[in-house]
């Protein structure tokens, strides 16, 4: 399938520079400059990647009423997610059937119908055309053929997945592991007390290897190694050995309501593979820390089932464009969207019990800080990490098998993936 924002001259380009770039890659080596900066080459992203695979759009949270909506912007694909009158979470494309006018301005809101500002064709809460200003009558259309292009959608434990394939890949296993742990977290029963947007000035694809790796966090997250033990070398067997003792100890005392901690991720031998874009599993924080906060107190009322605080961080990573970590009291989001060969669009939520009150029950003071000031952080780096990526004088540097190797398996994930026509 060629690209449709590709010519066909420029399309075999494209292949033509993956060929000779994956030909030239070493195993264990970072990817050479042009995976991120070439424009043929994000495109094929785009096409391979970013449009075959389950997108993380949102929260059930965010669309809870018939005529909620939010909207969603891949590259030049905009999404609408919006709860229809049916109950169902429909996705549509963002373009009117009439010219092509973007029917939803607004970043997220309700109707009653959607409307396009241009002509005034209207679509009811599910897509389908209501009214063209009489086209139909005259003779002009059938309604039935000109509602909003659709795509597949699936929802699993409070979040929304899209998928703008025709046939997309299977969700069911993915399903059923998502499902199972997100359960006692409740985030169908949420609601977002903020939300952060960025615009990151890298390719998506360093912004995925800074996320899949904590050897940078000493020195540049002193906040979140004092709650986490993700810096730890694979090989230190000291400090294996006192996270399986806490792993143990907080599993013991979660037992009754059938939670227990790994310091492991679900699925680690799989994650991320052509059959696993997925990974979810539930780590222990460092003794004397029940949250994802600054000082790693509670900074909000327990969400979902949980009957104690100290139920670790439950963790999720969904390829290309999701992760979340989620206290006992809060959950905080991340999602990608692509935006161009050096740029990433970055949405940061923060979600607590839907009954929870800013002031009363919460603040954003205490809230937000953590990952906050974690994001922000790795944003800069990435950025950073750009420009010298830019560089003429780039040439790609071996990973450290000890501190890198789930930036080793996402690289080799990455490249089976766009190397498929």
């Amino acid at each position: 399938m060629s690209s449709p924002f590709l010519t066909a001259s420029q399309h075999a380009d494209a292949q033509a520079l993956l060929d000779r770039l994956i030909s030239e890659h070493k195993p264990g080596y970072a990817l050479q400059r042009a995976f991120q900066t070439d424009p043929g080459i994000y495109q094929l992203d785009l096409e391979r990647i970013w449009r075959r695979g389950w997108l993380f759009a949102g929260h059930t949270c965010q669309v809870k009423q018939p005529g909620d909506y939010f909207v969603f912007d891949v590259d030049t694909d905009s999404i609408i997610v919006i709860r229809g009158d049916d109950e169902r979470i429909h996705a549509l494309h963002n373009t009117c059937r009439h010219r092509g006018m973007k029917v939803c301005q607004a970043e997220s809101g309700h109707v009653g119908r959607i409307v396009c500002p241009y002509h005034q064709w209207s679509y009811a809460r599910n897509g389908e055309l209501a009214a063209c200003g009489g086209m139909d009558k005259e003779g002009d259309l059938d309604r039935r053929d000109f509602g909003l292009h659709r795509m597949h959608v699936r929802e699993v434990g409070g979040l929304i997945f899209v998928c703008l394939a025709p046939d997309p890949i299977p969700f069911e296993e993915a399903e059923r592991s998502l499902g199972a742990l997100l359960r006692p977290q409740g985030l169908e029963r949420a609601k977002v007390a903020a939300t952060r947007s960025y615009e990151v000035r890298a390719n998506w694809k360093l912004v995925w290897e800074n996320n899949r790796e904590c050897w940078h966090c000493n020195v540049n997250h002193p906040q979140y190694v004092k709650a986490n033990y993700d810096n730890a070398p694979i090989d230190d067997a000291a400090l294996k050995h006192e996270i399986e003792a806490r792993a143990r100890a907080t599993s013991a005392q979660l037992e009754a309501d059938g939670i227990a901690i790994d310091y492991q991720e679900a699925g680690l031998v799989r994650f991320p593979s052509r059959d696993c874009w997925w990974s979810i599993n539930r780590t222990p924080l460092v003794p004397g820390w029940v949250s994802e906060s600054m000082d790693g107190r509670p900074v909000a009322p327990l969400m979902g089932d949980y009957s104690t605080r100290d139920v670790g961080t439950l963790r999720m990573r969904t390829m290309p464009n999701f992760w979340d970590h989620a206290s006992g009291d809060h959950a905080v989001s991340t999602r990608l969207a692509p935006a161009g060969p050096q740029r990433t669009l970055v949405q940061v939520q923060w979600l607590v019990r839907e009954d929870a009150v800013e002031g009363k029950d919460y603040t954003l003071d205490t809230l937000l800080p953590f990952w906050e000031l974690t994001s922000e952080q790795d944003w800069d780096l990435c950025e950073k990490n750009q420009a010298g990526v830019s560089s003429s004088a780039f040439t790609p540097g071996p990973y450290s098998t000890r501190r890198e190797y789930n930036v080793i398996r996402y690289t080799e994930w990455y490249l089976q993936e766009i190397a498929k026509p």
